[in-house]
């Protein structure tokens, strides 16, 4: 009796056993679930931002833009500072984010600056797949988003080689990878501000933009051709650190501004003073003389 028990709950289990597995099973990979895999993307190695501060573009590097007209990138310089990002534009990751910051700051009225006015935009994707078309539908949702008039005529949308996007990539010092498993790339955070000539000005990094930051760099980068006197002296005060990634104070440019002004100052007031006592001693002078010649016609 007991050895025929036994075996009914032997096959009893070995009935319920794959019934079990398969329900623990589904349990870790429901249907319809994204496997998870290793990417093989190193991002010590394969993203990162090198600030190659000062270095050149290469504006000779060529694109289409979202009319599919072949530019280069050098027809968005020579004139005014220029503010670049290189997302993808089929990105569901950062990449709208980035675009969306800078959007964000160009809404902030201590931004100072106006797109067209004073700087130029240039996006530029790093997925060589991406068709103008994409990248002028982008540009329409951006710039709704924007909401100024004239805009389009300095929010650029580029597409390119890979070839060419590279050779800006590179020289930004921006490394990305494709992962094929994903059709995505990994990248980082940034913008990058550039002078009129090409030449690589100031890092933004992250998703979100201080305003100050970013006026600060289009006044430096601008080389004098934007930005009022009291930016400029401004700027002077303020020290752009690579580490930090932002402007500070810097302590030493501000002792040699307060020095100048202080020697002004005095310089002001010791000319104001000695321009008083030569015209009292001006009138001391003609007061006695008119005094004398009264006297002599008297006595006369």
């Amino acid at each position: 009796m007991f050895r025929r028990g036994l075996l009914a709950l032997v096959m009893a289990l070995g009935v319920l056993a794959p019934s079990a597995f398969a329900q623990g099973q589904s349990q870790q990979a429901p249907a319809g679930s994204r496997p998870r895999f290793d990417t093989g993307i190193n991002a010590a190695r394969d993203v990162a931002i090198n600030q190659n501060l000062d270095a050149e573009l290469p504006l000779e590097a060529q694109f289409h833009d979202e009319l599919g007209r072949t530019v280069a990138l050098k027809e968005y310089f020579g004139k005014k500072p220029v503010w670049m990002v290189l997302p993808f534009f089929k990105c569901t990751g950062t990449c709208p984010m980035m675009v969306d910051g800078m959007i964000s700051v160009m809404h902030e009225p201590s931004l100072g600056y106006q797109i067209g006015r004073d700087f130029e935009i240039v996006v530029i994707s790093i997925n060589p797949r991406e068709t103008p078309e994409i990248a002028a539908a982008k540009k329409q949702e951006y710039l709704s988003k924007l909401g100024l008039a004239g805009a389009e005529k300095s929010f650029h949308f580029l597409t390119g080689d890979e070839k060419d996007i590279r050779a800006v990539a590179d020289a930004l010092g921006y490394k990305y990878v494709y992962d094929a498993r994903t059709d995505q790339y990994a990248h980082a955070s940034a913008t990058f501000v550039a002078t009129p000539k090409g030449k690589i000005s100031r890092y933004h990094f992250g998703v979100s933009y201080s305003p100050k930051d970013v006026r600060l760099s289009l006044t430096e980068a601008g080389q004098g051709r934007i930005g009022s006197l009291a930016e400029k002296v401004l700027l002077f005060c303020y020290h752009y650190d690579p580490q930090r990634n932002t402007y500070g104070l810097a302590a030493f440019r501000l002792t040699q501004v307060l020095g100048v002004v202080t020697i002004l100052a005095l310089g002001s007031f010791m000319i104001i003073n000695f321009r008083r006592e030569a015209r009292e001693q001006q009138l001391t002078r003609t007061s006695g003389g008119d005094v004398v010649n009264k006297t002599s016609d008297r006595e006369a």
